[in-house]
Protein backbone atom coordinates (compact mmCIF):
# COMPACT_ATOMS: atom_id res chain seq x y z
CA UNK A 1 0.00 0.00 0.00
CA UNK A 2 1.82 3.51 -1.13
CA UNK A 3 1.89 5.75 2.22
CA UNK A 4 0.85 9.31 1.13
CA UNK A 5 3.38 11.99 2.98
CA UNK A 6 1.30 14.58 1.54
CA UNK A 7 -1.31 15.80 -0.63
CA UNK A 8 -3.09 18.70 -2.20
CA UNK A 9 -6.68 19.23 -3.19
CA UNK A 10 -7.20 22.33 -5.88
CA UNK A 11 -10.75 23.83 -4.85
CA UNK A 12 -11.84 26.43 -6.71
CA UNK A 13 -9.43 28.67 -5.35
CA UNK A 14 -7.66 27.07 -2.53
CA UNK A 15 -5.13 24.74 -2.38
CA UNK A 16 -4.43 22.22 0.37
CA UNK A 17 -1.41 20.85 1.33
CA UNK A 18 -0.23 18.21 3.97
CA UNK A 19 2.62 17.75 5.41
CA UNK A 20 2.21 14.52 7.70
CA UNK A 21 5.85 12.90 7.39
CA UNK A 22 9.17 13.24 7.16
CA UNK A 23 10.40 16.65 4.90
CA UNK A 24 12.38 14.69 2.41
CA UNK A 25 13.96 15.12 -1.56
CA UNK A 26 12.94 12.84 -4.26
CA UNK A 27 14.61 9.30 -4.18
CA UNK A 28 16.28 7.59 -7.16
CA UNK A 29 12.95 5.45 -7.54
CA UNK A 30 10.20 7.36 -5.77
CA UNK A 31 8.91 11.00 -6.37
CA UNK A 32 8.63 12.39 -2.47
CA UNK A 33 5.09 14.22 -1.23
CA UNK A 34 7.48 16.04 0.56
CA UNK A 35 10.14 17.44 -1.58
CA UNK A 36 10.50 21.13 -2.53
CA UNK A 37 9.97 19.99 -6.03
CA UNK A 38 6.65 18.10 -5.54
CA UNK A 39 5.51 21.42 -3.76
CA UNK A 40 6.98 23.80 -6.61
CA UNK A 41 5.11 21.65 -8.83
CA UNK A 42 1.49 21.78 -6.85
CA UNK A 43 2.03 25.53 -6.44
CA UNK A 44 2.97 26.16 -10.44
CA UNK A 45 -0.58 24.13 -11.11
CA UNK A 46 -2.37 26.69 -9.04
CA UNK A 47 -0.83 30.53 -9.51
CA UNK A 48 -3.49 32.18 -9.19
CA UNK A 49 -5.31 30.34 -6.02
CA UNK A 50 -6.10 32.81 -3.54
CA UNK A 51 -5.43 30.61 -0.41
CA UNK A 52 -3.29 27.68 0.87
CA UNK A 53 -4.12 25.97 3.61
CA UNK A 54 -1.01 24.11 4.90
CA UNK A 55 -1.76 21.01 7.80
CA UNK A 56 1.31 20.24 9.40
CA UNK A 57 2.32 16.64 11.58
CA UNK A 58 5.68 16.72 11.11
CA UNK A 59 9.12 15.78 13.19
CA UNK A 60 11.28 17.52 10.27
CA UNK A 61 13.41 16.43 7.71
CA UNK A 62 15.91 17.87 5.93
CA UNK A 63 16.94 21.35 5.81
CA UNK A 64 17.34 22.04 2.42
CA UNK A 65 14.38 20.94 1.31
CA UNK A 66 12.52 22.65 3.74
CA UNK A 67 13.75 26.00 3.72
CA UNK A 68 12.89 25.95 -0.26
CA UNK A 69 9.35 24.74 0.57
CA UNK A 70 9.24 28.13 3.35
CA UNK A 71 10.05 30.48 0.55
CA UNK A 72 8.18 28.98 -2.14
CA UNK A 73 5.16 29.44 0.22
CA UNK A 74 6.20 32.95 0.77
CA UNK A 75 6.48 33.56 -2.65
CA UNK A 76 3.07 32.57 -3.60
CA UNK A 77 1.06 35.28 -3.80
CA UNK A 78 -2.02 33.80 -1.78
CA UNK A 79 -2.67 34.05 1.56
CA UNK A 80 -0.87 31.36 3.52
CA UNK A 81 -2.90 29.57 7.02
CA UNK A 82 -0.96 26.77 8.61
CA UNK A 83 -2.70 24.48 11.02
CA UNK A 84 -0.31 22.14 12.95
CA UNK A 85 -2.48 19.30 13.56
CA UNK A 86 0.22 17.60 15.88
CA UNK A 87 3.45 18.42 15.99
CA UNK A 88 6.19 21.20 13.62
CA UNK A 89 9.51 20.05 14.86
CA UNK A 90 12.25 20.87 13.53
CA UNK A 91 12.29 22.42 9.55
CA UNK A 92 8.56 21.31 10.22
CA UNK A 93 8.57 24.44 12.60
CA UNK A 94 10.38 26.85 9.95
CA UNK A 95 7.77 25.59 7.04
CA UNK A 96 5.11 26.37 9.39
CA UNK A 97 6.83 30.46 9.58
CA UNK A 98 5.45 31.04 5.94
CA UNK A 99 1.91 31.06 7.37
CA UNK A 100 0.48 34.52 6.71
CA UNK A 101 -1.87 32.74 9.79
CA UNK A 102 -0.65 30.13 12.03
CA UNK A 103 -3.51 27.93 14.27
CA UNK A 104 -2.43 25.67 16.53
CA UNK A 105 -4.33 23.20 18.83
CA UNK A 106 -3.82 23.62 22.41
CA UNK A 107 -2.62 19.98 22.20
CA UNK A 108 -0.11 20.79 19.55
CA UNK A 109 3.38 21.35 19.68
CA UNK A 110 6.33 23.17 18.22
CA UNK A 111 10.27 22.17 18.31
CA UNK A 112 12.67 24.12 17.20
CA UNK A 113 16.80 23.80 17.54
CA UNK A 114 19.77 23.92 15.35
CA UNK A 115 20.57 22.39 12.72
CA UNK A 116 22.88 19.19 12.86
CA UNK A 117 24.61 17.16 10.57
CA UNK A 118 26.82 13.88 10.26
CA UNK A 119 30.80 14.10 9.32
CA UNK A 120 34.29 12.69 8.98
CA UNK A 121 37.13 14.04 8.13
CA UNK A 122 40.14 16.14 10.02
CA UNK A 123 40.50 18.86 12.59
CA UNK A 124 40.09 21.01 9.62
CA UNK A 125 37.10 20.07 8.15
CA UNK A 126 35.15 19.28 11.24
CA UNK A 127 35.76 22.90 11.89
CA UNK A 128 34.43 24.05 8.59
CA UNK A 129 31.41 22.14 8.89
CA UNK A 130 30.53 23.97 12.79
CA UNK A 131 31.08 27.36 10.47
CA UNK A 132 28.97 25.87 7.75
CA UNK A 133 26.18 24.51 10.27
CA UNK A 134 26.26 28.07 11.77
CA UNK A 135 25.55 29.92 8.16
CA UNK A 136 22.90 27.10 7.29
CA UNK A 137 20.91 28.23 10.75
CA UNK A 138 20.57 31.96 9.65
CA UNK A 139 18.10 30.80 7.34
CA UNK A 140 15.95 28.91 10.32
CA UNK A 141 16.90 32.06 12.51
CA UNK A 142 15.48 34.53 9.89
CA UNK A 143 12.40 33.01 9.45
CA UNK A 144 11.72 32.71 12.57
CA UNK A 145 12.55 36.74 13.62
CA UNK A 146 10.89 37.53 10.40
CA UNK A 147 7.52 35.95 11.77
CA UNK A 148 7.96 36.48 15.49
CA UNK A 149 8.31 40.50 14.69
CA UNK A 150 9.10 42.04 18.19
CA UNK A 151 7.59 39.06 20.38
CA UNK A 152 10.90 37.51 20.11
CA UNK A 153 14.57 38.92 20.57
CA UNK A 154 17.79 37.69 18.46
CA UNK A 155 19.23 36.60 21.97
CA UNK A 156 16.04 34.56 23.22
CA UNK A 157 15.92 32.45 19.81
CA UNK A 158 19.23 31.65 20.07
CA UNK A 159 18.76 30.43 23.80
CA UNK A 160 15.87 28.36 22.94
CA UNK A 161 17.75 26.61 19.64
CA UNK A 162 20.63 26.21 21.16
CA UNK A 163 18.23 24.05 24.00
CA UNK A 164 16.38 22.46 21.73
CA UNK A 165 13.44 23.89 22.79
CA UNK A 166 9.93 21.92 22.00
CA UNK A 167 6.77 24.83 23.04
CA UNK A 168 3.53 24.37 24.10
CA UNK A 169 0.78 26.47 21.60
CA UNK A 170 0.40 29.07 24.55
CA UNK A 171 3.92 29.57 23.73
CA UNK A 172 4.56 29.73 20.37
CA UNK A 173 1.44 32.84 20.39
CA UNK A 174 3.10 34.43 23.36
CA UNK A 175 6.73 34.35 21.05
CA UNK A 176 4.81 35.17 17.78
CA UNK A 177 5.49 31.69 16.23
CA UNK A 178 1.35 31.20 16.31
CA UNK A 179 -1.42 33.53 16.09
CA UNK A 180 -4.67 31.64 17.59
CA UNK A 181 -5.63 28.35 19.22
CA UNK A 182 -7.35 26.26 16.92
CA UNK A 183 -10.91 27.10 18.65
CA UNK A 184 -10.44 30.94 17.75
CA UNK A 185 -9.46 32.12 20.44
CA UNK A 186 -5.90 33.86 21.18
CA UNK A 187 -4.77 34.56 25.14
CA UNK A 188 -4.60 32.47 28.29
CA UNK A 189 -8.20 31.49 29.22
CA UNK A 190 -6.86 32.03 32.68
CA UNK A 191 -6.49 35.47 31.99
CA UNK A 192 -9.54 36.49 30.58
CA UNK A 193 -11.58 35.19 33.23
CA UNK A 194 -9.69 37.56 35.45
CA UNK A 195 -10.08 39.76 33.43
CA UNK A 196 -13.75 39.77 33.36
CA UNK A 197 -13.97 38.96 36.77
CA UNK A 198 -15.70 41.76 38.64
Amino acid sequence: MQEWRSEYFPQKDTIELRLYNTIESDSWWEESETSAKHIADMLAENPNAAEIKIYINSLGGSVMEGVAIYNQLKRHKAHKTVYVDGFACSIASVIAMAGDTVIMPKSSVMMIHNAWTIVLGNSEQLRKAADDLDVTNQASIQAYLDRAGDKLTPEKLKEMLDAETYLTAEQCIEYGLADTYSDGTDADPQEDSQASAP
